[in-house]
């Protein structure tokens, strides 16, 4: 690529060099750099630089000869700066070098790199030159910047990315004020995948700020009933089957949001996951009656809710963690580790279709075979009932799933 280094403004690292009416251009010793910005600019409209304002700053002596000379009054574009910040980041505070080689060895290459799409053509490329200059003088070990890329999409309303220039962007104060920042953050992460484009909708934000609502009265329903009690206790003793689904969706979700944010940055398919254990734990709540429902099952499943919803709804999970006893900040928790023992499956509820349509449901063990599932449905009073008179041709088995009776 053809760089265009200069530029005419203020900001920017100056350029080292300055006019000399006897040598010529020359270039500022390495003793007398950096070169620093003026602070007595005017800016002013106009083509040339504001640095030419400044007679402080043009006037200077040359390096070569000793006779008047001008410094260049352009800047250098900022991706001059932005194409190695990564590495002083590794060495801040050294003020003899830009940074301190076995600091920026431990540190580098960069784990993650995360920026839109113009990003990834030319920041991405200007810091790989860069940091491969940097890899031939010795000075870094990594002759790569980044080990891995994410090119995250743009925020787009009614089919157009969101600008100011287009008028249509969304006030982050009006949302904030309404809804609260936690569900303009829940909508942002769950409407579309990091890397794809983001179609804001009015509609969404309002779902996710009924959500947390939803979970708010799910907590605020159990917070004294849990309160003293060991969710660690949910593991022992007989459980029934409706405490065993409880505890297999909580420990399914640990491990669903685990790996959809650890691995794969699919925040919206973790915040999805986190949706059905709320809706799991309602249906526990409604049809389990009060006295029958086993509440350390429940205080494990809450506890475990309100910390994989903390990346997402900071301030909204704190509240929650305090209001059902715990003490200290819920970011300083232990992130979960679901228990593998917990998502073995005793039972399933499976469809029972006849020529392909779903005419019944029926919960079987979950470890019967095809012909096993086949023999249990078949011998059903309900299903004896359907194809009553009529000559069954085959029958299909999915396990887990359904079975599918095909008659004439």
């Amino acid at each position: 690529r053809d760089w265009l280094i200069s530029r005419q403004r203020y900001w920017g690292a100056p350029i080292p060099i300055v006019y000399c009416d006897t040598c010529g251009e020359v270039a500022v010793p390495d003793e007398e750099l950096p070169v620093l910005l003026p602070t007595d600019v005017e800016f002013k409209p106009g083509g040339k630089s504001p640095l030419a304002e400044s007679a402080e700053y043009v006037k200077t002596t040359c390096p070569a000869c000793g006779g008047p000379a001008r410094r260049d009054v352009d800047t250098m574009d900022t991706f001059v700066c932005s194409s190695w910040y990564f590495l002083r980041y590794t060495s801040p505070h050294s003020e003899n070098v830009a940074w301190e080689k076995d600091h920026v060895n431990y540190w580098m290459p960069v784990d993650q790199y995360i920026g839109g799409v113009e990003h990834a053509i030319l920041h991405l490329l200007y810091s790989r030159f860069f940091t491969k200059v940097m890899y031939d003088l010795d000075l870094v070990k990594a002759d790569e910047p980044f080990t891995n890329l994410l090119t995250q999409g743009m925020v787009l309303k009614e089919g157009t990315k969101m600008s100011k220039s287009k008028g249509n962007v969304v006030s982050p104060e009006e949302i904030v004020e309404k809804y609260g920042a936690d569900t303009a953050r829940l909508f942002i992460l769950f409407a579309a995948p990091p890397e794809r484009d983001l179609e804001w909708s009015d509609q969404g934000v309002e779902g996710c700020f009924r959500f947390l609502n939803r979970v708010w009265r799910l907590v605020a329903h159990y917070a004294d009933q849990i309160k003293g009690i060991n969710p660690g206790q949910a593991a022992n003793g007989s459980l029934n089957g409706t405490d065993k689904e409880i505890r297999r969706v909580t420990h399914y979700t640990i491990k669903k949001v685990t790996d959809d944010v650890g691995t794969r940055f699919n925040f919206n398919t973790a915040i999805s996951a986190v949706m059905e254990q709320v809706n799991a734990l309602y249906g526990y709540k409604d049809k389990v009656p009060a006295g029958e429902q086993n509440l350390a099952v429940v205080a494990e499943a809450l506890e475990n809710l309100v910390i994989l919803l903390a990346p997402f709804a900071p301030h909204f999970s704190e509240e929650l963690w305090a209001a059902t006893g715990h003490q200290g900040s819920v970011h300083s928790q232990k992130w979960p580790i679901h228990d593998p023992a917990a998502l073995v499956q005793d039972e399933v509820e499976i469809v029972i279709q006849i020529n392909g349509k779903v005419r019944e449901k029926a919960v079987i063990g979950a470890a019967l075979s095809p012909q096993e599932m086949e023999q249990q449905v078949l011998a059903m009073d309900g299903v004896k009932a359907l194809i009553e008179g009529k000559q069954v041709i085959k029958v299909i088995s999915v396990p887990k799933k359904l079975v599918n009776i095909v008659v004439k």
